[in-house]
């Protein structure tokens, strides 16, 4: 079961570069608020479809949609935020140093957010982050070295 876990978060990741990819792409030559609509016209298309094919009833019938807490329905909005603000970064670094930026952020969060909600701080994960973190900018350090001497 393990197995399929991390193969399905490895194939996680490798469809968001990939979507972001796309969605830069299509953002460029549109637009970056109508690529972000786009984005997700096509994705409201997709998840109806897989709800239909799915048979699984609409279980939001079942439930008030009062006795769901305010801050559950944001998620969307944060999804839409993250496409908008990859959109706009992924032609402006590379996909590797915007997949570690990411990755550096998503770390981080999951500290603090682990913190706050399992009173949980593991100093192993923010020495981690630390030593990506410094990785990252030794290696962004590097290149720009290495831009200025082709410059030069």
């Amino acid at each position: 079961m393990i197995i399929i876990a991390i193969l399905a978060s490895f194939l996680a990741g490798v469809s968001i570069v990939v979507s972001r990819i796309i969605n830069a792409n299509l953002a460029q030559k549109i637009g970056l608020l109508q690529g972000t609509f786009i984005n997700y016209i096509v994705g409201l298309i997709f998840a109806l479809l897989f709800f239909i094919i799915s048979k699984e009833p609409l279980g939001v019938l079942n439930h008030s949609l009062g006795s769901i807490p305010l801050w559950a329905y944001f998620g969307g909005l944060f999804g839409m935020v993250i496409v908008m603000l990859q959109n706009y970064v992924s032609h402006k670094i590379s996909s590797f140093n915007l997949t570690l930026l990411i990755f550096i952020g998503q770390l981080f969060i999951g500290i603090i957010i682990d913190y706050f909600t399992l009173h949980q701080l593991s100093i192993g994960k923010v020495i981690g982050g630390i030593f990506v973190l410094g990785g990252l900018t030794y290696n962004l350090m590097l290149d720009q070295k290495k831009n200025e001497e082709i410059l030069e």
